[in-house]
């Protein structure tokens, strides 16, 4: 094995002889966003899959747990990047890999394509690469994993995608250094650094065929930025134009992990991360990545699965909202995907065998927001609409109502039952089906097929008063700009970093007057108990809308204080909320704002 300098030496060599990739690349002819957008939009489902040497040691070092999640096992022990080397590369050796397993398991899931970690923040390669020894290769394994995969993947008819870190703690010139890299910095070069990154991407995308991603991480440490995202978006698109990149290849993710507000920023959709936005992203694509249980990389001490359940009605929001479900596995170091993640990938299978025209092409909710017993989701036929209501919460009478549908309805169907014969009829306030049966054909989420003609014709959401005038402005009602994530855990909206975040509800009081509002929250000690927020109705302040939040002890501890008494005009308003001043890093959860008529109190 050759030093790592030596290594960078000779690696910078085969760079020169393959591409001057510092020096800006011609743009290429690139087919509209549309057309490159087309199979993914279409497939809403993939496998995300985090492999590589830290999945031997599977959450441990020198026989002691790490903390955090596997993947950064280098990161989180503080381990020296060649101490790292020359303990795990002589470990990896994952006998008992099949490619055409994984493939299989991915597929029979329901999924349309696959992305894998060719090179994770560790620096290390999957693949036979000419431009580093620190690679499969250099293992007891000695065998180019994405060559097989990608045989393997396609084969079964789904896309083959890359995942590829910008950022890499074992390569010499790669800025800025972990604190405990004791190596020498001088001559560290971050140009030349990239223009090894660029070797390796070039590697992966001559050698493997038509790749349909390449998922770009690691990219928000401050020596990458917009001018290397631009550099390396050209470059991977000049070698293969109709490719799709993720929004990571650039610098400055905005909220929910988002879209640079740069409107110069590349990347064809975002990439929000362990959490799904309340609203979707409307107008962008978008797709949620998210782990089985709490780690990336395998980690053998992490047994907090998400149950099968869960997942199903995750897939649903999604779809719901025109996203994409990238969900992840954490292979074994022996090469073999973790029992848990199988079972509940079958079983997500069989629910997908049934359910899949409800998933696969299908468009957001032309609702605007999502129903109490489930999620919709929206396929345009000629002059008709398929309406695919997801439903979770079964109705015990069988009639379940859709309100704020204009449409007549032209028929319905239970899917995965064709003996049962629902009927649709229009009625004040939106459309009924009616005759559904007592129990759900499938408890996870039975779908409904409602039919109509033409466009769908949905009121517009409001917050509504209930019977006695109060009105509930709920997180998952919200629409939120900059930083702020809806968290399912607490049902809240939390991440609000920064003075710009906002959250707002549009409602529609029964006549105007006071009303007495209250605010349910969390927050730790230390984020906590000093800000204030702005509750602003039309855009204005209201006098009681500067406030002082005590602190509490846990972001999980919610509390309702109280905000005070705000004037209401007659018609729709809007109602926000945003931060003045802040202390910490992040604010409050928030999980809703109620406003009681005064004269109730």
């Amino acid at each position: 094995m050759r030093t790592p300098i030596a290594a960078a030496t000779a690696a910078l060599s085969a760079v020169a002889l393959l591409a001057a990739t510092g020096a800006a690349v011609a743009p290429p002819t690139v087919p509209p966003k549309d057309e490159r957008m087309a199979w993914w939009r279409d497939a809403r489902f993939g496998m995300f899959i985090h492999f590589g040497l830290y999945s031997t040691p599977a959450g441990t070092w020198d026989g002691k747990p790490v903390g955090g999640v596997g993947e950064w096992l280098l990161q989180n022990a503080r381990i020296d990047p060649i101490a790292y080397e020359k303990a795990l590369l002589p470990q990896f050796n994952p006998v008992k890999f099949d490619a055409r397993e994984w493939a299989r398991i991915a597929k029979d899931a329901g999924m349309g394509y696959v992305v894998i970690t060719t090179k994770h923040h560790d620096g290390f390669a999957l693949w036979d690469s000419a431009a580093s020894d620190y690679d499969v290769m250099a293992t007891p394994f000695r065998r180019d994993i994405m060559r097989e995969l990608a045989d393997a993947v396609r084969a079964e008819g789904m896309r083959m995608c890359w995942y590829h870190s910008i950022m890499d703690w074992h390569h010499p010139d790669y800025q800025p250094r972990r604190e405990w890299d004791r190596r020498p910095v001088d001559p560290a070069s971050f140009p030349r650094y990239v223009d090894y990154m660029h070797a390796q991407l070039r590697e992966l995308l001559t050698k493997y065929g038509d790749i349909g991603i390449l998922w770009f991480d690691g990219e928000w440490e401050g020596t990458w930025n917009h001018d290397w995202g631009k550099k390396t978006d050209d470059f991977v698109r000049s070698l293969q134009p109709r490719i799709i990149g993720n929004n990571r290849v650039d610098s400055g993710r905005a909220g929910m992990e988002g879209f640079s507000a740069d409107e110069h920023a590349r990347g064809d959709y975002g990439t929000p991360e362990q959490t799904i936005p309340p609203n979707g992203m409307p107008g962008k694509d978008w797709e949620t990545c998210m782990t089985m249980n709490d780690t990336w990389g395998y980690k053998a001490s992490d047994g907090n699965w998400k149950s099968a359940q869960v997942m199903v009605r995750m897939l649903c929001d999604i779809a719901s909202k025109g996203g994409n479900f990238l969900l992840n596995v954490g292979p074994k170091g022996d090469g073999t995907i973790p029992a848990e993640s199988v079972e509940r990938l079958r079983r997500m299978g069989e629910w997908m065998r049934v359910n899949g025209e409800a998933i696969r092409g299908t468009q957001a909710s032309p609702f605007p927001r999502k129903f109490p017993w489930g999620r919709v989701t929206m396929r345009r036929a000629g002059d008709g609409t398929s309406l695919y209501l997801h439903v979770f919460e079964w109705p015990s009478d069988g009639v379940l109502a859709v309100a704020g549908l204009g449409n007549p309805p032209a028929g319905a169907r239970v899917l995965g039952a064709p003996d049962r014969k629902p009927a649709a009829e229009r009625v004040p306030g939106g459309v009924v089906v009616r005759g559904l049966g007592a129990a759900p054909v499938d408890a996870d989420a039975t779908v409904i097929e409602l039919r109509i003609a033409g466009a769908p014709e949905v009121e517009p959401f409001v917050v509504k008063p209930g019977e006695d005038g109060s009105i509930a402005c709920l997180a998952g009602d919200a629409s939120v700009t900059g930083s702020i994530q809806y968290e399912e855990r607490f049902r809240n909206l939390g991440w609000w970093r920064d003075l710009a975040s906002e959250a707002s509800w549009p409602l529609q009081p029964a006549a105007a007057g006071a009303f007495d509002a209250t605010i349910e929250y969390a927050a730790s000690a230390e984020c906590g108990g000093t800000g204030e927020w702005r509750l602003r109705i039309d855009g204005r302040t209201v006098a009681a809308g500067t406030v002082e939040l005590p602190g509490r002890t846990d972001w999980g501890d919610f509390a309702t204080v109280p905000l005070g008494r705000i004037e209401l005009p007659a018609g729709r308003c809007e109602l926000a909320m945003k931060a003045s001043r802040k202390n910490g890093d992040s604010f409050i959860n928030l999980r809703r704002i109620d406003l009681r008529p005064a004269a109730a109190r």
